[in-house]
C-alpha cells in the first residue's frame, strides 16, 4: 500500500517526508525535487522567511544509484531559519524566559482550536506544526510521486485563476501555456493571462498597503490520466473524494471544486454535462471515445474518465494581519490584539504547488491500487496492458 507522511515544526530544525510502498526502479532527479521546492517559495506577497529559506531535499533513504529501490524514502528538509530558534525550541527542557510565547490566538488559524485540544498555556506548539511551512514536505514527497507518474505519461501542474476580485476572464487554459509557466525562473503570481495577472497584483498590493492579507483560487491540472482510476464501488474509494480531501488538508485551503462543480449547481443539466462521440483512435488516445466539454473536471461517478483532471482549491486569505483583529490573552482573558509573527500576504501560487503534490501523491496512490508492481518494470506492464485493453475495447 503506497502512503505518506510528514513531520518537523515551523522552526524546529528540520521538516521529514516518509514514503511507502512506491515499486523499485522509479527514476530520482535530484534537481526536480529542488525545483519544485523552489516553486513553492515563489510568488508576489510572500513574506521575509522565503529570504532566509533555500529548501533542499536531502534524501536520506530508499532512493540509490538515482532509482528507488523498494523500500521506505525518507527525505530531510533543513529549516535555516532553526539558529534563531534554538534556544526557544530545544527538545530538552527549556529556560521559560527564552520561551516565545504566542500570547493570543490568531482568528482563523489553529491557536486557539489548538492549544485546547492538546491543552497547552499557549499556542507556540499549536503554531509550529499547523503553520504552512508543513506543506514543504509535502511538495518534496510529491516530486517523487509526480516521477512516477510521469513514467506512466502522467504530469500535474497549477495556475491561478483568481486573488482577491481579480480573476481571469477564462478559465480554460491549454495545457501548454500552463506548462509554460511552470518552466518559468520568475513567478509572478502563476497566471497564464497576464492583464489578469497584474490585476492580481494590484490586490496584493492593496493588501500590503493597509496591512492585511488577501486569498484567491487556483486549479490544479492532471494531464495523461487514463480512465478508470477511482471506483464508484465504495463511498471512501471514489477519485473525486480522494482528491478533494487531499487538497482540503492544506493549509488555508476552504473549498475545493472538481471542474465546474460549483458553477453547474445552477445551471439546467442539458447545459452541463459533456456530450460524448467516438472517432476513430488517435496514436496517443486512451479509447476512440470523445467529449466535446469537460465542465466534469475528468471524473464521473468518482472515476476518471480519460480527460484531463480539474481539481480547484478556494484559498482564504492568510490569519496572521499586520494589523491584528480582536482576540483574547491566553493568561489575563482581557480583550488585546490577536499576535502577529513574520508572515505572507499572498501565498496563492505556493498553495497551488503544494496542491499539486498533494493531487500528484493521491493519484500515485490510485494508480499502484489499480496497477500494483514491485518494480517499475512490473507495474508499466501492467499499466501498458490495461491501456491495450482500453484501445481493443
Amino acid at each position: 500500500m503506497f502512503r505518506f507522511s510528514t513531520a518537523g515544526e515551523s522552526h524546529g530544525e528540520a521538516l521529514i517526508a516518509l514514503l511507502s510502498g512506491l515499486p523499485s526502479g522509479i527514476p530520482v532527479d535530484q534537481e526536480f525535487i529542488d525545483r519544485e521546492l523552489w516553486r513553492r517559495q515563489q510568488g508576489y506577497g510572500r513574506g521575509g522567511r522565503m529570504k532566509i529559506e533555500r529548501d533542499h531535499a536531502h534524501i536520506l533513504s530508499g532512493v540509490r544509484d538515482a532509482h528507488t529501490i523498494g523500500s521506505p524514502i525518507a527525505i530531510l528538509i533543513e529549516n535555516q531559519d532553526w539558529k534563531n530558534w534554538q534556544e526557544s525550541l530545544p527538545v530538552e527542557a527549556v529556560d521559560p524566559a527564552k520561551h516565545k510565547r504566542v500570547a493570543s490566538p490568531r482568528p482563523g488559524h489553529a491557536d486557539l482550536a489548538g492549544a485546547l485540544k492538546y491543552n497547552f498555556p499557549e499556542a507556540r506548539y499549536v503554531l509550529e506544526r499547523a503553520s504552512a511551512r508543513e506543506s514543504t514536505a509535502r511538495v518534496a514527497a510529491g516530486g517523487i510521486a509526480k516521477m512516477f507518474l510521469r513514467e506512466l505519461g502522467m504530469e500535474v501542474l497549477s495556475h491561478v485563476l483568481q486573488v482577491g476580485t481579480a480573476a481571469v476572464q477564462h478559465a480554460d487554459a491549454s495545457w501548454e501555456s500552463i506548462e509554460a509557466l511552470a518552466a518559468r525562473d520568475e513567478v509572478l503570481l502563476n497566471c497564464t493571462d497576464a492583464e489578469a495577472e497584474q490585476r492580481m497584483k494590484e490586490q496584493v498590493d492593496i493588501a500590503l498597503r493597509t496591512g492585511d492579507t488577501v486569498g484567491g483560487v487556483f486549479e490544479v491540472v492532471a494531464h495523461g490520466v487514463p480512465p478508470g482510476l477511482g471506483t464508484y464501488a465504495n463511498w471512501d474509494e471514489r477519485l473525486d473524494g480522494l482528491l478533494a480531501a487531499a487538497v482540503m488538508s492544506l493549509q488555508a485551503v476552504k473549498g475545493v471544486e472538481i471542474g465546474e462543480g460549483v458553477s453547474v449547481a445552477t445551471s439546467f443539466g442539458s447545459k452541463v454535462h459533456d456530450e460524448i462521440g467516438y472517432e476513430h483512435k488517435e496514436a496517443k488516445a486512451f479509447t476512440g471515445f470523445t467529449r466535446g466539454s469537460n465542465h466534469a473536471g475528468g471524473i464521473e461517478g468518482g472515476v476518471s474518465n480519460g480527460s484531463d483532471l480539474l481539481v480547484r482549491g478556494y484559498l482564504k486569505p492568510i490569519s496572521t494581519l499586520r494589523r491584528p483583529l480582536g482576540s483574547v490573552d491566553f493568561a489575563t482573558r482581557e480583550p488585546v490584539k490577536a499576535a502577529y509573527e513574520r508572515s505572507d500576504v499572498c501565498v496563492v501560487p505556493a498553495a497551488g504547488v503544494a496542491a499539486e503534490a498533494m493531487v500528484a501523491l493521491t493519484l500515485a496512490r490510485c494508480a499502484l491500487e489499480k496497477f500494483g508492481g514491485d518494480s517499475l518494470v512490473e507495474t508499466k506492464r501492467n499499466y501498458d496492458g490495461y491501456c491495450q485493453q482500453l484501445r481493443n475495447y
